[in-house]
């Protein structure tokens, strides 16, 4: 077991948190780095170019962004000898990195692809009740050294929320088409929600099918469109809307994080260990026999998708 005085009786105590490469992870890590914060260690964040916003909001004072072309040679010789300690929970050019910058501590899960990178593998037991949420991953590596996670702040998003009536929609999906509700369904949502008097801005997110361009195209001037070039900069935007109405990918993550209130639609997804964090957000989902399988490729009819009604998505919206 790696203990807090481990950590802190070498150098300065400084404290280097590799954040995850997914989005949705990296809102997840945010309560147990703001956790490791609070406990008076020296925090730095080192994450991805686009993530630094993400970051930085949420408190970290200290956070190292890599552009994508820098390598784990070039990262590592500008943190050698800076940092006593580094935790991580998933491989790649970031731990790497830590590696190769010889950081006296590496801490992360006691996981196969992990234990060749970590000088202190922590060994967490697997709960064998009801699937835990992905929060609970990283929080209990923190709770591993001592430390206390259960504050509200720790979990609280950095807005109270937009304007009141204005809503999000988000037809595109960054995980993949299995992700992705039926266009035809999107508009006739959106229509009803027209009626009811709500001001709708659609998004778009660059690739795959351009659902957002396209339901855009449907409600002509009744709704804004605005296309996102980089999910990093969607912060400011998603938390000027009461609420944001989105297929499962990365936006309903960050739109929680920025303070609106998250109805998520989820096919092949499981909303048990990857709901938004906050128990004002809601899903709407049609269970189906074969879900959750967190395909990108439907081999049968995608009826996790084609099953999912207006009807129901519109009840889980908040009155």
């Amino acid at each position: 077991m790696v203990s807090f005085r481990e950590v802190t009786n070498r150098g300065e105590g400084q404290m280097l948190v590799v954040a995850p490469e997914r989005w949705d992870e990296a809102c997840f890590a945010i309560p147990a780095v703001r956790a490791l914060a609070a406990s008076g260690l020296k925090v730095g964040v080192l994450c991805a170019e686009a993530q630094r916003d993400l970051w930085q909001k949420a408190g970290i004072a200290q956070v190292l962004d890599v552009a994508e072309k820098t390598n784990a040679k070039a990262l590592a010789a500008e943190l050698a000898g800076k940092w006593s300690a580094a935790i991580f929970w998933e491989p790649g050019k970031g731990a790497d990195a830590c590696v190769r910058a010889k950081i006296p501590k590496r801490i992360g899960p006691e996981e196969k692809e992990l234990k060749k990178l970590l000088t202190n593998p922590a060994h967490i037991a697997k709960d064998p009740g009801p699937v835990e949420h992905r929060v609970r991953r990283y929080l209990a590596l923190v709770e591993k050294l001592g430390m206390s996670t259960g504050r509200p702040e720790f979990f609280a998003p950095i807005g109270a929320g937009g304007e009141t009536g204005t809503v999000v929609l988000c037809p595109d999906s960054d995980f993949g088409p299995t992700y992705e509700w039926l266009l035809e369904r999107w508009v006739e949502a959106a229509k009803a929600l027209l009626e009811k008097g709500k001001r709708i801005t659609v998004i778009g997110l660059p690739g795959g099918r351009n659902l957002g361009k396209q339901l855009a195209a449907n409600l002509g001037t009744a709704a804004n469109f605005q296309e996102l070039g980089s999910l990093g900069d969607s912060l400011d935007l998603l938390g000027a809307h009461e609420t944001v109405l989105a297929a499962e990918g990365s936006v309903p993550h960050l739109a929680a994080f920025a303070g609106a209130v998250c109805v998520t639609l989820f096919g092949p997804g499981d909303p048990a260990s990857r709901r938004p964090l906050g128990r004002q957000h809601t899903i709407a989902r049609k269970h189906v026999e074969c879900s959750p399988c967190f395909l990108t490729k439907c081999p049968m009819d995608l009826r996790c998708q084609n099953e999912l009604t207006v009807e129901r998505v519109l009840s889980a919206m908040p009155a």
